[in-house]
């Protein structure tokens, strides 16, 4: 008899998605998967066959408010980023620990990101196993820099290890007075000193939904880390609108355009922008947005699968969150990347190293100059191509969700 298997996908689209991917693979072997996530993605898993647990608060509407752009903007200064963050996430972060308990009830394994390890939380409330999702390289190493840290890639071999330290601390001192309130109130558990859930979430399993040909494993971690390769998820009763198709069949292919649920200070302007940059390199373009506003070389879509689209395309420019930069470089195609934040740059030099596109360019960058060049550059230099359609059939290849459905069935069910 199978398992009842708790997913906690909070997040945008690019973090849901691969969690629906994993879990038809669970379904596929007999268990019962909950998704905790919001309800702006109710549709995506009921057709994926999965059980739907809201959460109250939408991190995507939480972005796109005014509140979510001032702390964006503020970034750059860690304490005031730190101080912010915790007066935006104060009034979502108790309803979403208590629907999250709800959710998780009856559950046999929980999955969850490493933010505020409720994994561990959860998996000592239940008696159950638990297994922690890194959609990008979290787990400590001396390789690289924490894909999070803002001096990423220049602190040497120790500064690196101690980087995941100091990300995975600092993301706990925002929420550790919640969470322990939570365990002590709603839980009945003790609360945790402020070092303990790092020691003990490192000794769990570990499901990276990346790929080795993306990011090679490192030789310091564990083997309770396992990079399974990407969680590819495709939407398969969607259907492309006439318009859409009509404007495929013409020549040349577009470049596509869009970042996503990142908003710049003015998205007005940074459309206009974009449109202005697509003509002075003489591309076509399709851009993510209100479809009213297309014109003749240039046709604005509203939600379209990336699986879909992607592979028709010349090439893609987005923002560099993991799911998006996934999407392009599993279509074969090449990459522009105009990072934000957060793991974006990771991502964006990621695609550089590998050949698949030219140097980022950070949102806060975006001149009609700057992008036309990086667009003429991206469609016209050759090796971009090549490399980036070697690298897309090497990911065809992989089956990322069977590796973690195997991993995860190497782990039994409750522990008491």
């Amino acid at each position: 008899m199978g398992r009842t298997v708790a997913i906690f996908a909070a997040g945008s689209r690019g973090d849901v998605q691969p969690c629906l991917a994993l879990g038809r693979a669970l379904a596929r072997r007999g268990d019962v998967v909950r998704v905790l996530a919001s309800m702006r993605y109710q549709h995506l898993v009921a057709e994926a066959g999965l059980d739907l647990h809201p959460l109250p608060a939408d991190p995507a509407e939480i972005i796109e408010s005014a509140e979510g752009q001032e702390l964006l903007a503020g970034r750059s200064n860690p304490v005031a980023f730190v101080r912010r963050l915790d007066r935006v996430l104060r009034p979502h972060i108790m309803p979403m620990l208590e629907e999250t308990q709800a959710g998780a009830k009856g559950a046999d394994l929980v999955l969850a990101p490493t933010f505020g390890f409720l994994g561990l939380h959860l998996s000592q409330y239940l008696h159950v196993p638990h297994a922690v999702i890194h959609f990008q390289p979290s787990q400590p190493t001396r390789a690289f820099a924490h894909p999070l840290a803002p001096t990423a890639g220049r602190l040497g071999a120790l500064g690196n290890r101690l980087s995941f330290d100091a990300v995975d601390l600092g993301s706990w001192m925002v929420c550790r007075k919640f969470i322990n309130a939570w365990r002590r109130e709603s839980l009945g558990l003790p609360e945790l000193p402020l070092s303990a859930p790092l020691r003990q979430v490192r000794q769990a399993p570990v499901l990276c939904a990346f790929s080795h040909a993306v990011v090679p494993r490192p030789s310091d971690w564990g083997p309770n880390v396992h990079v399974t390769g990407f969680w590819h998820h495709d939407q398969r009763l969607w259907k492309p609108p006439r318009r859409l198709l009509a404007f495929l069949a013409d020549e040349p292919p577009p470049v596509y355009v869009g970042f996503g649920s990142m908003r710049t200070g003015d998205p007005g302007a940074t459309d206009t922008l974009v449109r202005a940059a697509l003509r002075r390199a003489k591309l076509r373009g399709v851009l993510a947005g209100d479809p009213a506003t297309s014109e003749k070389d240039i046709l604005v879509v509203g939600d379209t699968p990336h699986d879909w689209l992607f592979p028709r395309m010349a090439a893609v420019v987005h923002h560099g969150g993991a799911g998006t930069t996934a999407s392009a470089l599993r279509a074969g195609r090449p990459s522009l990347v105009c990072p934000f934040f957060g793991d974006q740059p990771y991502w964006a030099e990621r695609v550089r190293q590998l050949g698949a596109g030219p140097a980022p360019l950070p949102a806060g960058d975006l001149t009609v100059p700057a992008l036309a060049q990086r667009l003429h550059a991206l469609t016209r230099h050759g090796p971009y191509a090549v490399a980036a359609r070697r690298l897309g059939q090497d990911l065809k290849a992989e089956n990322g969700t069977d590796r973690a459905r195997r991993v995860l069935d190497r782990y039994g069910s409750r522990t008491g």
